[in-house]
């Protein structure tokens, strides 16, 4: 009973966590892309833009599907959703100075970024093994197995913490980038709002690995 009524409250933190976490994103995102910014360029411009800035070259600005905005470090190249590459909007700006900031990371070999990079691998083998294994553990009273699961899935906590700071340095770079080149307050202001409610989601998913991880251990004593 005791580990039932552990699992269920876990489950309700999760639900709650990811859901107003989720609710708070998408009201910032749609709040700002309402917003158009002062000079009318496009979240490509912008990217591109913020690119030459920092003498970054070869770094192909391409579109994505709806909810693809990302650096991506095996090709060099940034890709940006339809909202962001075309959009006029805060939100478009934002986005794309946030996903510049990851390919500034990468070319200045921004430790974090190196290690989320070189842990990718692992964090892949070890998510989609670490489940199996655990039930395994249970279900044939196999101590050892549980043990491993639970070292597997640590592995993914260990990816979630990581990439924090890279996502908090990421906007950092984005918003001094804003400032540097006179981006208006209201810019400015809007930008951050985004992208910090974009920063929740993933101290969100810290949290609620670090709550799975304790249940497990719970588990693991009992």
């Amino acid at each position: 009973m005791h580990g039932y009524m552990g699992y269920i409250a876990l489950i309700v933190a999760t639900l709650a966590i990811g859901g107003l976490s989720s609710w708070y994103v998408n009201h910032q995102l749609k709040k700002y892309e309402k917003v158009p910014n002062s000079r009318g360029v496009t979240g490509a411009d912008v990217a591109r833009g913020m690119l030459s800035y920092y003498g970054i070259g070869g770094v192909p600005v391409q579109p994505g599907g709806h909810g693809q905005d990302f650096f991506d470090p095996r090709t060099n190249s940034i890709t940006l959703s339809p909202e962001a590459y075309s959009g006029r909007s805060i939100t478009a700006l934002a986005t794309a100075c946030h996903e510049v900031g990851h390919a500034c990371q990468y070319a200045q070999g921004y430790v974090p970024m190196k290690v989320r990079t070189a842990i990718v691998p692992v964090v892949n083998l070890a998510s989609n093994a670490w489940m199996f294994l655990f039930l395994m553990g249970i279900v044939m009273n196999i101590v050892g197995l549980v043990d491993v699961a639970i070292v597997l899935y640590a592995v993914s906590i260990v990816f979630a913490i990581v990439t924090l700071p890279v996502e908090f340095d990421a906007s950092r770079r984005a918003m001094a980038y804003m400032g540097s080149v006179g981006m208006t307050q209201q810019e400015q202001s809007g930008s951050f709002s985004v992208l910090r409610a974009c920063a929740l989601t993933y101290v969100a998913a810290a949290l609620v690995s670090v709550l799975q991880l304790l249940y497990l251990l719970s588990q693991r004593q009992d």
